[in-house]
């Protein structure tokens, strides 16, 4: 998702939930995304991926494909963008995972997919995005540069 504020983009990015996240920002800002199964129609699955890790629904008839990138940890991400905006004040209200916490405690935790979610200009957002997926911010600008 992706909006015009004083005549300069700003881009939506969400931050991971859970304990390994909880203190890092360069570099561990995303897309919204998740998985997609063996014929899953791709972007089906990113519409259901942004509304389980925002809580709202990604309601736009103009999406424009971005391609896909391989990140350092062998995951493949494809991506679209969209013109929107989420209300004044907005919190993500994420699907959770669970996983044992603390390590080797024998208990089991819930935590939020997404923790934080925000819009910023296309500068800020490469310092916060994940490396691989600045591509998708170059890719973005050019497509709307040649409308």
């Amino acid at each position: 998702m992706f909006r015009m504020r004083d005549g300069m983009m700003e881009v939506l990015l969400v931050h991971p939930g859970g304990p390994f996240f909880q203190n890092k920002d360069k570099g561990a800002w995303t897309i919204p995304k998740g998985e997609a199964m063996e014929g899953e129609d791709l972007l089906d699955r990113a519409r259901i991926e942004f509304e389980e890790e925002l809580g709202v629904e990604a309601a736009s008839e103009s999406w424009m494909e971005l391609g896909s990138v391989k990140q350092k940890a062998g995951k493949v991400v494809h991506a679209w963008a969209f013109a929107g905006d989420l209300p004044e004040g907005f919190q993500p209200a994420s699907n959770t995972f669970e996983m044992e916490w603390p390590p080797r405690s024998g208990k089991t935790q819930q935590f939020p997919e997404v923790d934080r979610a925000g819009f910023f200009p296309v500068e800020e957002a490469r310092h916060k995005i994940n490396a691989a997926q600045t591509v998708f911010l170059d890719r973005l600008i050019q497509l709307l540069d040649s409308r």
